[in-house]
């Protein structure tokens, strides 16, 4: 009987330390890591950004400047203005502000400062190494299970986890299908991202009022800067309000740029406070429409196929961006022609 009570015992507690679990970090830990790696990607992107806002914010000022002789380009603290079309009722520069691109990098970078390289190229390196976080090992078992514990998402998400290398295990004729599919949500943002750029880089500086004590420049500055501010509380918004149907803010944007154009050719908008609010209208719009095209496609394609939509997404924006410079130019030129 003893024996047999002790062998029973002795089984009772081999078993008891079989079903042991291993020992797991506090949650808090697991908390901490999650708001860690979101501050360190909110900062990736506004790095990411920075450069290129301010290029735009800054566009009528630039321009406002001559360009020295040679390669090298730089603003003097008083240089010469570039004469201004006297004859035209807009106060216009000589260049369009439309082109958003390589001419005013070429004349943003006052020989590039010392800081301008830092913030460039030294934030996003401490935001990548100290701030995110690294995907515990599962235990890997074997090559294939070590790259999917090292392709762990650093923050988890509803939708569902991307499988590891899918993506490019795709033939030519399954991208081609995948990206037909993706058509109802590129061509609402290209459309939105032409018309928020027409109006941004073609007629911000049409939108010229001398009933204020605002100088062109400083209402060009606050032009983009409330644009500015209402992209920013738009992409931040998607846990508030999550919009299907992206196509609604595209014709919404459309009817913005031609209502800011009627304005422009009539002028009919008594004060500049009216264009304000209508600035952040548009910034919203433009922000909303980018945030949530991302996050449908995420939450209504396959895994297999997330990452290649994903990216062939991105050429929206661009597409965009660049039809509407194409447009604004000869735009500008026209506009500034008539007396």
């Amino acid at each position: 009987m003893g024996g047999c009570a002790g062998s029973r015992r002795r089984l009772s507690d081999s078993e008891g330390e079989e079903t042991v679990p291993e020992p797991r970090l506090p949650l808090l830990d697991h908390q901490g890591a999650h708001w860690k790696n979101a501050v360190g990607f909110w900062l990736l992107g506004l790095c990411n950004n920075f450069s290129y806002v301010v290029m735009l914010s800054a566009a009528h000022d630039i321009l406002s400047h001559e360009r020295t002789s040679g390669n090298q380009s730089h603003v003097d603290p008083g240089p010469a203005p570039i004469p201004h079309n006297s004859s035209s009722r807009f106060d216009c520069n000589s260049v369009s502000t439309a082109p958003p691109g390589s001419c005013q990098w070429d004349l943003c970078c006052w020989k590039l400062h010392p800081g301008c390289l830092f913030s460039f190229c030294g934030d996003q390196p401490v935001c990548y190494f100290l701030l995110l976080t690294s995907p515990e090992a599962q235990d890997p078992g074997g090559e294939e299970e070590a790259e999917s514990s090292s392709r762990q998402p650093l923050i988890r998400t509803e939708a569902p986890e991307l499988k590891p290398g899918s993506s490019s295990s795709l033939s030519l004729q399954e991208r081609w299908t995948v990206f037909k599919g993706l058509l109802w949500y590129i061509v609402p943002l290209v459309v939105v991202y032409f018309a928020e750029y027409f109006i941004n880089q073609g007629l911000f500086e049409l939108l010229f009022f001398r009933n204020t004590s605002l100088s062109h420049a400083q209402q060009y500055r606050w032009y983009q800067m409330l644009y500015q501010a209402g992209v920013f509380a738009s992409r931040s918004s998607l846990r508030c309000c999550h919009i299907r149907f992206t196509w609604a803010l595209a014709l919404l944007q459309c009817l913005n740029l031609a209502f800011l154009l009627a304005d422009v050719w009539f002028g009919f908008l008594p004060s500049i406070y009216f264009v304000f609010l209508i600035i952040l209208y548009e910034g919203l719009l433009g922000g909303a429409a980018y945030v949530n095209t991302f996050h449908n496609i995420a939450l209504e394609t396959s895994d297999e196929h997330r990452e290649f939509a994903m990216a062939a997404t991105c050429i929206s924006d661009t597409l965009g961006i660049s039809l509407s410079g194409l447009l604004a130019l000869p735009l500008h030129d026209f506009l500034c022609q008539l007396s």
